[in-house]
Parts: structure tokens; sequence; C-alpha cells
């Protein structure tokens, strides 16, 4: 399914578990090389994605020169924002064109989140919907910018409390597009006992006709923060994404590799297999068991014939091969056709 289908039709009433949207955010892990991307590009459509999302900005634009890191120094050294962004701001309109048409021959879809006027005006004729950062929430102006093109929006919600998602989810609404919330947390990495995935319930009752999703920053190992924030209702997971999680820089050792997206889908299908089916009924599988481990009513003493039937006459046990007992109102009262002896099974052609 495109993203754009999945905005337009909305949360699905029947069934609040489905299998996700999967977007593989690359951001910037290319780190300028189009050879490298294209890699991306290719594993993440071979671990299974069905996006491939990138990151549009100039340091200029995004960062000024004084603005201290927020991940974890110890993995991504670099101690100022603006030079972190400068080391792969290099891929612009012409790399981005690039990227969409090869998605396009490889068959998985290309996004990529604008972060400045310029990139979101060259991106609106690549991408049918538009992905805003964590950071960008409280950009009103921003905001409205992009939700001026008519587009679905996707938003990230990191960071926020519940009055700040309140506030953009109002700016974006005089634009009557179809919009998805993603769940956030802005760690980098996320622990796990940060991850917080009861959020998701918070957002789905928050705002209860809205696309809730995650955008994830915990370690990969085995994917199971993802796979308990889609049995929890996220129908788009977007997780950092590396063809080499051993690389040093900002967004690598928090990425999934495509072994990773594999063994998350693996997990899904075991789960969704689990889950079955959302409507209540008895599978044919019990079958045998609601014939011999249910009861029916059976004749507590012997019945002779010709006898009124009283409650006292009767009594329930297994199997179920005659009248259930949710019947007995309308068995005390009728006449025994025949002897009935102590212990038989109450069947209709019998009274």
């Amino acid at each position: 399914m495109k993203i754009l289908t999945l905005l337009n039709k909305g949360i699905d009433k029947e069934n609040s578990i489905v299998k996700p949207y999967i977007i593989a955010e690359v951001g910037v892990n290319h780190e300028g090389s189009i050879t490298t991307a294209k890699r991306l590009v290719d594993e993440a459509k071979e671990g299974g994605a069905h996006a491939v999302k990138f990151q549009s900005y100039k340091a200029e634009t995004l960062a000024s020169k004084h603005s201290p890191a927020y991940w974890d120094t110890t993995k991504e050294p670099t101690e100022s924002q603006f030079e972190l962004f400068k080391k792969h701001d290099s891929f612009w309109k012409d790399e981005m064109q690039e990227l969409k048409d090869y998605c396009e021959v490889v068959g998985i879809e290309f996004m990529s989140t604008p972060f400045d006027v310029e990139s979101a005006e060259f991106l609106n004729n690549m991408m049918d919907v538009f992905k805003i950062s964590s950071s960008d929430i409280t950009n009103k102006p921003f905001i409205e910018y992009i939700c001026s093109f008519g587009k679905p929006i996707i938003l990230s919600t990191g960071a926020s409390n519940l009055a700040e998602v309140h506030d953009a989810v109002n700016w974006i609404k005089p634009f009557n597009v179809p919009l998805a919330l993603l769940h956030c947390v802005l760690n980098y990495p996320t622990p796990d006992e940060n991850a917080n995935l009861g959020m998701i319930i918070g957002l789905k009752e928050a705002f209860p006709n809205t696309i809730i999703g995650y955008s994830d920053h915990t370690l990969p190992k085995d994917m199971k923060v993802c796979e308990m924030a889609t049995l929890l209702g996220s129908v788009i997971i977007e997780k950092h994404f590396t063809h080499d999680k051993s690389l040093p820089g900002n967004d690598h050792y928090h990425a999934m590799d495509k072994e990773d997206l594999k063994k998350f889908n693996v997990n899904l299908e075991t789960a969704f297999e689990i889950l079955g089916n959302f409507k209540i009924e008895a599978l044919a599988d019990e079958e045998k068991s609601r014939l011999n481990a249910r009861r029916s009513l059976v004749a507590a003493k012997d019945i002779p014939k010709g006898k009124i039937i009283e409650k006292s006459d009767l009594t329930f046990k297994r199997p179920a091969h005659g009248i259930s007992p949710k019947y007995i109102d309308d068995v005390v009262g009728k006449e025994a056709k025949v002897d009935i002896m102590e212990d038989d099974i109450i069947k209709k052609d019998l009274i």
C-alpha cells in the first residue's frame, strides 16, 4: 500500500491493530555518497520496508553555529549541531530527484523530510506526503507553509507535551489534509525504559480519528520495541536505517539494518498469526471441544413416561450431545414421551 492511500483511508474502525507501513529512515546515513544512498534504497527494499526516507537540509538554515549537541557524544563526538549538519548537507534537489527516480525503479516509496522552505518546495514535486520532524512541532509558520501544499502530513511528536501536540494539530486542521501522528522520544539512543510506548495509547485516546504511529530511536537489538508498538496500534513504524551499525556518527549506532528489518517482518508474521481474527467466533478446530467439553441437560433421576418434568429432575453434564442447559426453562414443564433413565442425556425426541 502507498502511504497516500493509507492516509486517505484513515483509521481502521474494525481492526485497531494492523500490519504497519514501514519507513526506513536513511536520513543522512548516506554521508554524501549517492552510491551509498542507492545501496540503502536496495537494502531497505530487501529488508521489507514500504518506504525509504531521507532528510533535506542546509546547515545554514537549520542551526546556528552555536547550537549544542543533543545526542550521545560518546558515539558522535561532534559538539555542534551546525558542524555535524554541515558534514552531510550536500544532497539537494538534483540528488533527491535521482534518488526519487531510483526508488521508482527499485519499487519502494521515496520520501524526504524538509527542514526549510526551499527543500519543501522542490520536494513537493517528488512526494505525495510530507513528513514533519519532531523538532519542528512548535514551528507554526513552517508547519502552515508545508500544509499549504495541500498534501497529507505525518508529524512526529518527540519531546512534546499534549498541549503542544494539540497546538500543532490545530494549525494543521484548517488545511483539511489527512494527518498521522507518530509517538517519538528524542533520546539518541532511547533507552528501552524511556520508549514509553504507552503514549501510543495516549495519542489514540486524545486523537481518536487520527492515524497513530511510532518513530523509534531505541537500539534495534531484537526489534521487540517496534513489534510492541505495532501491537499497541501503531499503523506506521519509522526507524533509522543504515548499511553498517558499527560506523561512527549520530544515526548509525541506533539504526536498524536490513537484517534487523527482516527480523522485524518475520516477528510481525508470527505475531499476526497468533493474533488471528479480530471477529469473535468459534474456530473450526474448536468444534470437537464444543461437542464434548460443553454440557447437556441430563436426567438427575429416573423420569417415568408421562411425567411433567421439574427442575429437580435435571442436572447438567458433558458432552453437549443433547439439549443445552441454556434451554432449561423450555424443558421444565414439558412431558416425558418415554421412560428416561437416570444419567440419560435429554434430547428433543424424549420430551
